[in-house]
């Protein structure tokens, strides 16, 4: 019985492990109390990617490395990666807020939620060594069409690495993934904060 115990109190704690950290930094969120729809709005303004402090230095290397093993596998990977950009990581996101959080998504909302990715791990899964995908995120809200006003600002960072995550070989996985976590943990905190 004690192992059991024990076997469950660290499945708990790995689980709840990655659960990312949300902050409300500026403003309040009551003005979204009754409000069915949101309007999403995803940047990448200033993000940094893995090691490299730039996103441009990391695709360059990206690009460069794949090219030289098979070309043009690079110059396709960078084409996957914007298109990712624009839709997949920001269809992830608000598929886990949505998931936690009961908003539908329309872009003629009354309020926009600009979600700008300040840094993005990919992670990797080579055989049994396997790294987590992260972004900390800076969401900023306003009302749709008026971004020079701020109505809130919240910043989520993801959490130390946890072995507890699923595998995934493809980086787009990973990424969607961390994306998708992200969302919920801001579905979750909408619900407790908006009141």
């Amino acid at each position: 019985m004690k192992t059991y115990l024990m076997f469950a109190a660290v499945l708990f704690a790995g689980i709840t492990g990655f659960a990312q950290e949300v902050d409300l930094t500026k403003g309040d969120l009551s003005i979204l109390k009754g409000e069915t729809a949101i309007n999403f709005e995803f940047t990448y303004e200033k993000m940094a990617v893995g090691d490299f402090s730039k996103e441009a230095d990391y695709i360059k290397k990206r690009v460069e490395d794949e090219n030289k093993k098979d070309p043009p596998n690079g110059d396709n990977w960078a084409t996957e990666w914007e298109a990712q950009k624009k839709s997949y990581f920001g269809d992830k996101f608000t598929l886990g807020l949505t998931k936690s959080y009961e908003v539908k998504t329309d872009k003629s909302a009354k309020y926009t939620l600009i979600v700008n990715t300040k840094a993005l791990e990919p992670g990797y899964q080579v055989g049994i060594s396997k790294k987590n995908a992260g972004v900390d995120l800076t969401i900023t809200l306003i009302e749709t069409g008026k971004p020079e006003k701020k109505l809130a600002v919240i910043y989520v960072e993801r959490k130390p690495e946890s072995m507890w995550r699923g595998a995934a070989f493809d980086a787009k996985s990973r990424i969607g993934d961390a994306y998708f976590v992200d969302g919920l943990a801001v579905g979750k905190f909408f619900k407790k904060n908006i009141k």
